[in-house]
């Protein structure tokens, strides 16, 4: 499966955020998006999943532009992952997950033995079916972030878009959460994701994505987009590139940019 977005301009009524952004992801592959905050990165999530129009261009799967695929269409191929989500009501942990499986009930349908089955799937795919049953609003944000990635995982979706799925998260669950995208990647899944820290693009990425404060996106491998050079110019600050050798996780590579003394 492949996942397009083609010369899209995106905005907020008339104001435009982002112009003439292309790319693309294939199945089996993870787009990893870096740039610094206000540079249009959710602004750009909201216009791939159709939460905003388009000014102009398209957002297409498999050649299909999706503006023409009924939403539980799109909701059966997409997972979404926020940054943050409150729902209402104190629902349970399981009840949550469970919701994404509302583009497989019917109409009025609610989740059966087999939407909760594949919801406790999830939760133990991830390593947090211990708090299945405690209330969401109630568990740490940190928590809750793992809880929104079970649910999109519940879907059963060939594209997920995540929204910075490691923020709130402690070193060792960002770790866990990376690990877990690059095996959804490794089985089939087309995934995007954002991310403030781009040592993560080493980490699970097959692809890298930059926006630039000037909205350029640069694609290419970790390797060609995350140098000092564009890091300085993306961020504004003087840092150089480590990188070592690494075994463990599949992992070649390992970078991490810090501040140039």
């Amino acid at each position: 499966m492949i996942f397009e977005v083609k010369n899209a301009v995106c905005g907020y009524g008339s104001t435009c955020i982002l112009n003439d952004i292309s790319l693309h992801i294939e199945s089996g592959h993870v787009l990893c998006l870096l740039g610094p905050n206000g540079v249009g990165k959710t602004t750009l999530f909201k216009s791939m999943l159709g939460f905003l129009q388009l000014m102009s261009g398209s957002v297409l799967i498999d050649g299909e532009n999706i503006r023409d695929w009924p939403i539980k269409k799109v909701a059966k191929v997409i997972g979404y992952v926020p940054q943050v989500h409150t729902p209402p009501f104190p629902f349970s942990v399981l009840d949550v997950v469970a919701m994404g499986r509302v583009a497989h009930m019917g109409l009025f349908g609610s989740p059966g033995s087999d939407d909760f089955a594949e919801a406790e799937k999830m939760l133990e795919r991830l390593g947090i079916s211990s708090f299945k049953d405690k209330i969401y609003t109630q568990i740490s944000g940190g928590e809750r972030q793992m809880v929104l990635i079970a649910r999109a995982l519940a879907q059963n979706p060939n594209i997920l878009i995540m929204d910075e799925p490691t923020a709130n998260l402690d070193f060792g669950n960002q770790i866990r959460v990376l690990t877990q995208i690059r095996a959804l990647a490794d089985d089939g899944m087309a995934i995007i994701m954002t991310s403030h820290f781009p040592d993560h693009a080493f980490l699970c990425s097959s692809e890298v994505g930059l926006l630039q404060r000037d909205s350029t996106l640069m694609i290419g491998s970790a390797e060609e987009i995350v140098t000092e050079e564009n890091l300085k110019r993306a961020y504004g600050v003087d840092i150089r590139v480590i990188c070592q050798e690494v075994a463990d996780m599949g992992i070649l590579k390992s970078c991490v940019p810090v501040i140039r003394q």
